[in-house]
């Protein structure tokens, strides 16, 4: 469609536009020209007679005796109608820079241009380059040379701020991957900060973090002054006047938390119903408002099974009534946030069946009572990666160790690779086996009353 809009285009530029052409004949005579006789001039005195014309005659005028002056000649029609196609060719590669569209626009400018002037840009001043017979000549101000170099120019900036343009939107490109960059790498930070925070509170050998408590508007809680007797708490010697605030945001009676502050406003207890069920199942005491100890009912039964201390905020013991027969049966012991000891009561006699201890949260040795005596019989020793490397066992109760069972470590797993035996209690190994691979390859008997086994 478009092609049809510059084919009109073109013929109505080409019949508006001037065609200029030599007259064939001499040109006119100039009034200043003195070879050439003027008009009669009127009589200064009316008496004088007017003149006489002179008698018509069939001779012929005579030539003027000089050569006219030559008239400058345009382009032609042909002419116009070739540079039309070449500026259109033109206008359509340099506008092919932009798309489709922006090749059509090119074209038809350029065809209008080409096709008024008789001059394609860019092409030089010597007219049309193909055939043509003589027309477009130079224009002898320049003017033309000018347009040219104008029309130069301007595709230069066009040039210049298409490649600005482009710097920007590749710095602009960068500075985005840079960002996104950051935002990928402050999420990665957060996630890995998130995902450490889990594996430490997952973790059962770093000590908890004491529990934070939650933010509530005093407004909610009913407020009185009361005394504690002198060891209500277990932990006061003697009486205390406190203020005590009770929440009850149910209005069943029955309190969800009740706070206690000493006179200074600062909280010392606090008691709390965690499983909603109307009775208090927790006790938390404090000491300068920081959690010093929490005493907790964990399976509503009205008695207190898990018995916890801290310090600075992380815990520092936790003891536990497993079977909740009434008798602390597992300790935890951490240091410096740390798990350093655990010991178990298996059998609720108040002796310890197991004690093991941690250094860098790693196992490094075991001690047990498995004939649950009361009194240890078997000591276990771990390497750093927590494999068993040397069992000690005393098998006849006497106190001390008789078998004595070395591991190897090397293919990553304990394999047993000696094993020691004192038969006759005098500390000396009497029997000695060696393995390979977890099996007796060899046996050294150091008492021949000993044989056969």
């Amino acid at each position: 469609m478009w092609k049809h809009a510059l084919a009109l285009l073109l013929g109505a530029t080409l019949a508006s536009a001037p065609i200029g052409c030599a007259s064939r004949g001499g040109p006119s005579a100039s009034p200043s020209d003195p070879r050439t006789p003027g008009p009669p001039e009127a009589s200064a005195d009316p008496s004088d007679p007017p003149p006489v014309s002179a008698p018509d005659t069939d001779e012929p005028e005579p030539e003027p005796d000089f050569d006219p002056v030559p008239v400058p000649r345009g382009p032609t029609a042909m002419d116009r109608v070739q540079s039309a196609v070449d500026g259109m060719f033109l206008g359509a590669v340099l506008g092919s820079t932009a798309g489709p569209l922006g090749a059509a626009v090119g074209a038809g400018a350029m065809l209008i241009y080409s096709a008024i002037t008789g001059h394609v840009p860019l092409r030089g001043t010597a007219g049309p380059s193909r055939g043509g017979g003589g027309g477009g000549g130079g224009d002898p101000d320049g003017e033309e040379q000018q347009r040219e170099e104008e029309i130069e120019r301007e595709i230069e900036k066009e040039a210049e701020r298409g490649e600005v343009l482009e710097n920007q939107i590749e710095e602009e490109l960068r500075r985005q991957e840079e960002l996104l960059e950051q935002i990928e790498s402050g999420e990665s930070a957060q996630a890995k900060a998130g995902d450490e925070d889990l594996t430490e509170r997952a973790d059962p050998r770093t000590a908890p973090e004491a529990p934070k408590d939650r933010e509530l508007p005093m407004a909610i809680f009913e407020k009185e002054k009361i005394t504690i007797p002198a060891g209500a708490w277990g932990t006061n010697k003697n009486e205390i006047d406190v203020v005590k605030r009770t929440l009850d945001a149910d209005r069943d009676g029955k309190a969800e938390e009740i706070r206690y502050f000493d006179e200074k406003n600062v909280m010392i207890r606090r008691e709390q119903d965690q499983d909603f069920d109307g009775t208090i199942d927790t006790w938390s005491t404090y000491s300068k408002g920081q959690l010093t100890q929490r005493d907790l009912d964990t399976n509503a039964d009205g008695k207190v099974d898990t018995w916890e201390v801290y310090r600075e905020g992380r815990m520092t013991s936790r003891q536990i009534d497993r079977d909740h027969e009434g008798t602390k049966d597992a300790f935890y012991v951490y240091e410096a946030g740390a798990l350093v000891e655990e010991k178990h009561d298996g059998n609720n006699d108040g002796n310890f069946d197991l004690v093991v201890d941690y250094q860098n949260k790693l196992r490094t040795k075991a001690v047990e009572d498995r004939d649950h005596d009361g009194k240890p019989d078997t000591w276990t020793d771990y390497s750093s990666s927590e494999l068993v490397v040397r069992v000690e066992k005393d098998t006849d109760a006497s106190g001390k160790a008789d078998v004595v069972e070395i591991y190897s470590v090397d293919t990553g797993k304990s394999v047993l690779a000696r094993r020691e035996e004192d038969r006759n209690g005098d500390g000396t190994p009497d029997i000695t086996s060696i393995y390979e691979n977890g099996k007796l390859v060899r046996r050294e008997i150091s008492d021949p009353a000993l044989v056969p086994l």
